[in-house]
């Protein structure tokens, strides 16, 4: 069964409170181009807007399609850690990466661990520090990624464009690195955790796209049903912990889909709604950043 663990996730958007008010319309199916004259511009500028959702959400694929939809100048910029899936990378990376291709290494294309499995902690004083170090030393180079990304997120705010940011590292890693529920974090981890929650700019909004466990497992047949669902839940949980949060159905048409989250970004630019409406969608959830 499709459990939608509550009510306020019905129908396609949903648990939207407003950043500004929605007209009493909806959504085609299919989403015209728009091309914006020079009265349609952001009224916000140098925004940036997450989407979110587990493996097989569409993210990537919803990403690309908004920009060729919103009448405003959009950057895409990949966040996550499948550096198969990013579109920059520092240049130190790009070359360990070319390196562990040649002596066969296989491609580095897994999110965070199930935080549900605790790692088991090495027994023996040198090898908790080995493990430490080891550890620290992975932080370093992850660190230096995400404040790359940063700094090239920052540099197309800075130009007044829209961030368009497929996946946000403090949603990813809030369940592992963040939450006060985890035990056991290595330092490296209480450290990460410290940057995403109180140095990293946190999107202005998050959009997830959310789906059953059953459909993600249909469209991607990477995991297993347990292991999305719980990451389905984490997310969903993003709610109480970001400002702006809207929850749009991904199991739809991808044009739909589109729609939807296309109408969102416009109402959180401050852009006028120029897409063909069949439909009512809400606005967007404001929530306690913490």
């Amino acid at each position: 069964s499709h459990d939608r663990r509550a009510d306020e996730y019905e129908p396609a958007v949903s648990d939207l409170r407003s950043v500004a008010p929605h007209k009493a319309a909806g959504l085609k199916p299919a989403v015209p181009k728009v091309v914006p004259d020079s009265r349609d511009v952001c009224e916000k500028r140098g925004l940036s807007i997450a989407l979110i959702g587990p493996d097989g959400a569409g993210k990537t694929t919803v990403g690309r399609r908004l920009q060729d939809v919103l009448p405003v100048p959009i950057k895409y910029l990949y966040m996550g850690v499948n550096l198969e899936s990013s579109n920059h990378v520092l240049p130190t990376t790009r070359l360990l990466r070319a390196v562990r291709r040649w002596f066969g290494a296989k491609p580095d294309n897994h999110g965070p661990r199930d935080h549900a499995v605790v790692a088991a902690r090495p027994k023996g004083l040198l090898r908790r520090i080995v493990s430490e170090l080891r550890s620290c030393a992975g932080l370093v180079v992850r660190l230096s990624e995400e404040w790359y990304r940063q700094a090239i997120a920052w540099h197309y705010r800075r130009r007044g464009n829209l961030v368009l940011l497929d996946r946000c590292y403090f949603c990813d890693y809030y369940a592992y690195d963040i939450s006060p529920n985890v035990r056991g974090r290595s330092l490296a981890r209480r450290i990460h955790g410290f940057m995403l929650k109180h140095v990293y700019r946190k999107p202005d909004a998050v959009i997830l796209l959310d789906a059953p466990a059953d459909v993600l497992l249909a469209r991607k047949g990477e995991g297993t049903l347990a292991v999305l669902e719980r990451r389905r839940q984490d997310y969903l949980e993003m709610r109480d912990h970001v400002r702006r949060f809207a929850v749009v159905d991904a199991t739809r048409p991808l044009d739909q889909v589109v729609a939807d989250v296309a109408r969102i970004v416009s109402d959180v630019c401050g852009v006028p709604d120029r897409v063909p409406a069949e439909r009512t969608v809400p606005a967007v959830h404001n929530g306690a950043a913490r």
